[in-house]
């Protein structure tokens, strides 16, 4: 039988992204994302809860991520659950459960100079310039996700 291990979070970011390389020269990079809850009781008591998801990108998406994200950024993370295992030197075993990013879309771009976001196909105020990337980031037969606007 079939079984499922899928996660979808919308969030923001509680730190900029850690970026590494692995002895293989893989980029991995880190980084901590909020959810927020909020409810109310049967005696009409708001309540607010925050989850908080350690996630983890890979290769390409690993680059993305550590270029682009900042803390507070609000993101779309799609992925899966792992969990992973060590021991400490101390003899102690260890457990870590993070979201293996497959997918990662910026939900709003925070830019220095204030400048709101501007989706793809709306018009740009007159004054305002597009952000322009390196033609290498644009190539056609790369596999990014395009809603990434890259």
């Amino acid at each position: 039988m079939r079984s499922i291990n899928k996660v979808i979070i919308i969030g923001n970011l509680t730190r900029d992204p850690e970026m590494r390389q692995t002895p293989n020269n893989q980029a991995v990079t880190t980084f901590g994302v909020a959810t927020n809850r909020a409810w109310v009781t049967q005696r009409d008591e708001h309540k607010n809860s925050a989850e908080f998801h350690e996630c983890v990108a890979w290769a390409k998406l690993a680059e993305i991520c550590s270029k682009y994200l900042k803390k507070g950024n609000l993101v779309y993370v799609e992925g899966y659950l792992k969990t992973r295992n060590w021991e400490t030197p101390e003899g102690v075993k260890k457990f870590k459960t993070e979201i293996v990013v497959q997918d990662m879309i910026m939900l709003e771009k925070r830019a220095s100079s204030g400048e709101e976001f501007v989706p793809e196909g709306e018009v740009i105020p007159a004054g305002v310039e597009e952000e322009s990337f390196p033609a290498a980031e644009n190539d056609p037969n790369d596999p990014i996700d395009k809603d990434l606007g890259l």
